[in-house]
């Protein structure tokens, strides 16, 4: 294995691949949904918002024009970033110590990176503070379809979601897919009926459920974001404790404009937190930007917990 630089450098290609190939699996969002290309920028997708009508027409009938309407939805590009500093003893260390520090960090970075995605399409939060991203923009909370999970209803969870999924059927759109929390999870997948027999037994312990009632599944904590309960963040007084998103995923569009790198940094100070010479230390600092837009937030019901602890 080839010596690092002592400037910058790029993982070497087994190492970046697998930092990409982790962010993708670690996210609802990206399991699915799938990614598109995307240039760098602000991108505008065209929409429907009136579909065009067919017409029967009798013999010798003059035939009429259907009116369809088109609408936009943009696309803002949003820079994710992970930087951590380490004691400059780090650089001491010989070649394979490097390289084991480095395919810890790829862990670390990529699950930081893939939470990011799910936390601005859901929440639409920095990660790192918990406050509202700038600008407002559209998330999947901003549904009006919205079934509430209270003491009353936590034993039949599963029928819980077949009311949030009649939700997103009566506003048109067809569900194919749903993200849940782990313990929403867990709570399906040990329902039982009243003789014992689990209602569910495919699912094990909710951990690594894939589908459910026909549905694409993935279960990740960015669901309930514990990151938005950061004193001063944006649900740092009313956490809106969401426990399963259900919908037509397909209404929403990402994609990544610019590739993952890493850069290790030895001079300046990168993170405000005091120059990096005069601390004996190294920084390294990994980005990625998103780009995405939620074609209808009627295309999504979210089931919300209204008790402590469920």
């Amino acid at each position: 294995m080839a010596s690092l630089a002592t400037s910058s450098f790029s993982l070497p290609k087994h190492l970046a691949s697998g930092i990409w190939s982790k962010a993708t699996t670690g996210s609802t969002v990206a399991a699915l949904s799938g990614s598109e290309p995307m240039l760098f920028g602000e991108t505008q997708l065209m929409t429907f918002t009136q579909q065009p009508k067919a017409q029967y027409v009798a013999e010798g009938a003059t035939k009429s024009a259907t009116d369809p309407a088109f609408g936009t939805k943009t696309v803002t590009p949003r820079k994710a970033q992970v930087t951590m500093r380490f004691n400059e003893e780090v650089q001491w260390a010989d070649e394979d110590y490097q390289l084991g520090v480095l395919g810890t960090l790829s862990d670390a970075t990529s699950g930081a990176l893939a939470r990011a995605l799910d936390l601005g399409i859901y929440h639409a939060i920095n990660p790192l503070t918990g406050v509202a991203l700038s600008g407002s923009p559209a998330k999947v909370l901003d549904t009006g379809n919205n079934v509430e999970l209270t003491t009353a209803t936590l034993t039949t969870a599963d029928t819980v979601l077949e009311t949030a999924a009649g939700l997103v059927i009566a506003d048109g759109f067809t569900p194919n897919a749903i993200a849940l929390d782990p313990g929403y999870a867990w709570t399906i997948a040990t329902a039982r009926y009243s003789d014992g027999r689990k209602k569910y037994p495919d699912l094990g312990l909710g951990i690594n459920v894939t589908n459910f009632e026909g549905l694409r599944a993935s279960v990740s904590s960015t669901v309930s974001a514990p990151e938005a309960t950061v004193v001063g963040g944006a649900y740092a007084s009313a956490n809106p404790n969401i426990k399963a998103v259900l919908g037509d995923f397909t209404q929403i569009r990402w994609g990544v404009q610019r590739r993952i790198g890493v850069e290790k940094i030895l001079y300046g100070d990168p993170d405000g937190q005091g120059d990096l010479k005069a601390k004996n230390q190294i920084a390294l600092r990994a980005e990625v930007v998103y780009g995405w837009a939620i074609m209808d937030t009627d295309a999504f019901a979210v089931v919300k917990d209204q008790t402590a602890n469920v």
